[in-house]
């Protein structure tokens, strides 16, 4: 029995939390495991932190697990996230929890519960998840949920984290016989009108430096607000921008304040830009990364760029 199933069967009282700003494998994770435990522990009590859930991921938004009025649970779970300040306003409840575990697969996870579990290889929190819980026992919503998680991580199996286990893992998930397909197509290729007018200007603005090997784009609160636009109308532009041919490294830069920028990174095969997030207070997979920096977006650029460059030069 795995350290998550032992956890479970001791607490009476389960909290489950993810990062803020959701993104498709925290929700996939949470909901999820709440599904997991409801299903196969009915005498447990489990509520889910999180903050607003995409429209996108709508088929996974069980308002009954966000709700209760429970003020200290016997168990928290962590779920997709490497630090403790990124679970929001669940961090509180983290805290007063009498056990708090923390099941994660980034590299740069601190570690911050009494217990830890992090598969840096691993493609995504729901492929942790599925190997620590039972396969057999994973119920249809679940089984949604999980998918849901491994194929956004993994750019729909695309991305270099991808591996036997995640097509292993994937494949006997598919054989609960979830619609699978409808998950690829309408929670990871389907846009709003809105996030296709975004997408376009972001495209339309960016800028590649060093020799083409790098593309940018910077969005403004004032771009963001123009549009009515949410940070999820976002998903998936950066991607968008690491496939132009040529390109090494993708950056988009969303203005969260006053010369303050929250940054995100993507890279093909050579950068590991993790390290360049991590020294910047961040963290997230060498293919794949963020943080947040102050300065004005040339200084942010120019900044990151000089991380890049140094990668570089290392390999000649």
């Amino acid at each position: 029995m795995s350290i998550l199933l032992e956890e479970i069967q001791k607490a009476g009282t389960i909290a489950i939390g993810g990062h803020i700003r959701p993104d498709g494998d925290c929700i996939g994770s949470c909901m999820g495991l709440y599904s997991y435990i409801i299903e196969n522990f009915p005498d447990k009590r489990v509520q889910v932190f999180l903050e607003e859930i995409p429209d996108a991921f709508e088929y996974l938004n069980r308002k009954e697990a966000l709700e209760g009025n429970t003020e200290k649970f016997d168990l928290f779970v962590s779920l997709d996230c490497g630090s403790l300040d990124r679970l929001g306003e669940a961090e509180p409840v983290f805290h007063a929890a009498v056990r708090r575990v923390n099941i994660d697969h980034h590299i740069s996870n601190t570690n911050f519960a009494d217990v830890n579990h992090v598969e840096a290889e691993a493609s995504s929190t729901c492929e942790v998840l599925c190997g620590l819980l039972d396969m057999e026992r994973i119920d249809y919503f679940s089984a949604q949920a999980f998918y849901t998680g491994i194929i956004h991580d993994t750019g729909v199996f695309k991305h270099s984290n991808t591996g036997l286990s995640t097509m292993e893992i994937a494949g006997k998930l598919m054989q609960k016989g979830i619609p699978y397909g409808k998950i690829i197509d309408e929670s990871f290729y389907m846009k709003t009108y809105r996030q296709l007018q975004i997408m376009g200007r972001c495209l339309l603005e960016s800028v590649r430096v060093m020799d083409g090997k790098v593309i940018f784009s910077v969005v403004s609160r004032r771009v963001m607000d123009f549009y009515e636009a949410k940070p999820s109308d976002l998903d998936g532009v950066i991607d968008e921008m690491r496939t132009t041919q040529g390109v090494e490294v993708a950056i988009l830069l969303t203005e969260k304040d006053t010369i303050e920028y929250k940054v995100s990174m993507r890279s093909n095969e050579f950068v590991d830009v993790s390290k360049i997030a991590s020294f910047f207070g961040g963290g997230g997979h060498i293919r794949a990364a963020g943080c947040t920096i102050k300065g004005s977006a040339f200084d942010v650029i120019n900044n990151i760029t000089e991380h890049i460059e140094k990668q570089f030069n290392d390999q000649k």
